[in-house]
């Protein structure tokens, strides 16, 4: 029978099939298949299921079936694992804040540029207005400013006084939709203001550190009273790019694309070449500085977390 993965925790998955909820293990043959990361089946998944003939008597996922699209991010430590965030998607949004703690600039387009590269709609959502004050608040608007330019729909809300909720909560009807970002950004305390129902757990933000500490442990599918999902992601503290040729890069930069057309060179690669587009919109100041400073982070390979922690007006 076929059935979608609700919940995945790395050995046991939750699918939701015609005979209810099942607690099924992956048969190893399955593990060998497809791409090379920490989880072979995402949140999101459509698979197929045995119920009978496994060793221990319970389900077993037998088959992947074919994805509509994924999302998928490399580790920024050591291990360089990569981990698909959750498929099938209809959009993604990445929940950033300004305060307590801070969103780095290039973590944003890093996580952009992937949802561009697997035809995943961005949504970028600033939380924590009411922690902001003036400065911040002129932060916000340049940056709203930088990315609705690019083509992004974004968002700034509250979920403790709830200003923005119901302009989010219109996003997601009937939308299934991956939410991500740092631990602390409040991604549990905006699905449980989207749905008190919900009732995830949230923890306070270290003082010491002003870093978010983990409330989500595993990947999960939430259904919504109005229509769609919402995918809970546990905190996240970096994103590196998979499978991603310095050539194409700036192809998921949709303003960067929209401009190549009108290099010198057909090959522009938008760094040193005479009569570049690109460059010339970024002295005209109609491209984003820190877009085009991410772009050649990219394209450098010095997209690690130790080269993006930095104020947006450090340039």
């Amino acid at each position: 029978m076929e059935g979608l993965v609700i919940k995945s925790t790395g050995l046991w998955y939750k699918v939701q099939t015609e005979a209810g909820m099942l607690e099924c293990r992956i048969r190893g043959k399955l593990r060998l298949k497809g791409l090379k990361s920490t989880n072979p089946v995402a949140v999101g998944d459509r698979v197929k299921v045995d119920t009978a003939n496994t060793e221990d008597g319970q389900a077993a996922i037998t088959e992947l079936l074919e994805r509509k699209n994924y999302i998928i991010r490399k580790s920024v430590n050591l291990s360089k694992q990569t981990q698909i965030l959750a498929a099938n998607v209809d959009q993604a949004l990445l929940i950033a804040t300004l305060e307590q703690p801070k969103t780095h600039l290039r973590f944003i387009d890093r996580f952009a540029v992937s949802a561009e590269a697997y035809d995943i709609p961005f949504i970028l959502v600033f939380n924590k207005l009411d922690l902001y004050d003036e400065s911040l608040l002129e932060e916000l608007e340049f940056l709203k400013l930088v990315y609705r330019r690019a083509g992004y729909q974004v968002l700034a809300c509250s979920a403790e006084t709830g200003e923005g909720i119901e302009d989010l909560k219109a996003l997601l009807k009937g939308k299934v939709s991956l939410l991500s970002g740092h631990s602390g950004v409040g991604k549990s305390t905006l699905s449980n203001k989207i749905d008190p129902q919900l009732n995830l757990k949230t923890r306070e933000i270290s003082e010491a550190h002003e870093q978010g500490q983990h409330t989500t442990t595993f990947a999960e599918m939430h259904a919504l009273p109005e229509g769609g999902y919402l995918i809970d992601t546990p905190g996240i503290r970096g994103f590196g790019l998979v499978n991603m040729e310095a050539s194409e890069i700036g192809d998921y930069f949709p303003e960067i694309f929209e401009l190549k057309g009108d290099c010198k060179f057909h090959n522009c690669s938008h760094i040193h070449e005479p009569g570049c587009a690109v460059k010339e919109a970024v002295e005209n100041h109609q491209l984003a500085f820190t877009r085009y400073e991410s772009y050649l982070n990219f394209i450098e390979g010095t997209d690690d977390d130790e080269h993006y922690r930095k104020d947006i007006y450090a340039n």
